[in-house]
């Protein structure tokens, strides 16, 4: 499988796709923990049926020491007993802000109540954030048909500087 198009080809894509990672950049300087992002971001990318940004976030998250166990229970974490509260609640904003097209009504109330009992308001800034860029993301990722399993860690570092 190839991808459709190479997005940073083009003088446009390429200005835009450096925007969209600088959100990304501006994310991680938050204080909520790296791990908790990746997590979320995986959960995303698994429910949007993303190959490419389910590829980078389980592979990101075992280069950084996170267990096998923990990155294959993702998918199932609510039947799981390895994750935080603050994650648990991290993720289920993560679900109820990804299947907004399930006829699902958005973040529940006792969701966000959950996330403000484990998070300041500079973090949920950041969790809020995470899932609209991710979401997007993974749109990039399906329109363009980015298979998985290219990825390797620490692929993107470059970009920090």
């Amino acid at each position: 499988m190839e991808p459709r198009i190479n997005l940073n080809d083009s003088v446009i894509g390429a200005k835009i796709g450096k925007r969209f990672a600088n959100i990304g950049l501006a994310i991680m300087q938050s204080t909520v923990p790296k791990s908790t992002l990746e997590l979320m971001e995986l959960r995303a990318s698994q429910i949007n049926g993303c190959g490419w940004c389910t590829d980078l976030h389980t592979k990101e998250l075992a280069a950084a020491g996170e267990s096998a166990v923990r990155i294959n229970l993702v998918a199932v974490w609510r039947e799981s007993s390895v994750f935080t509260e603050p994650e648990r609640a991290a993720l289920a904003l993560t679900e109820e802000g990804t299947r907004l097209a399930d006829a699902n009504p958005g973040v529940s109330d006792a969701t966000w109540e959950e996330v403000g009992k484990h998070y300041d308001a500079e973090q949920i800034a950041a969790l809020v954030y995470t899932v609209a860029l991710i979401n997007a993301a993974n749109r990039l990722g399906v329109i363009t048909r980015m298979p998985g399993g290219s990825y390797e860690p620490g692929m993107f570092d470059h970009l920090e500087n």
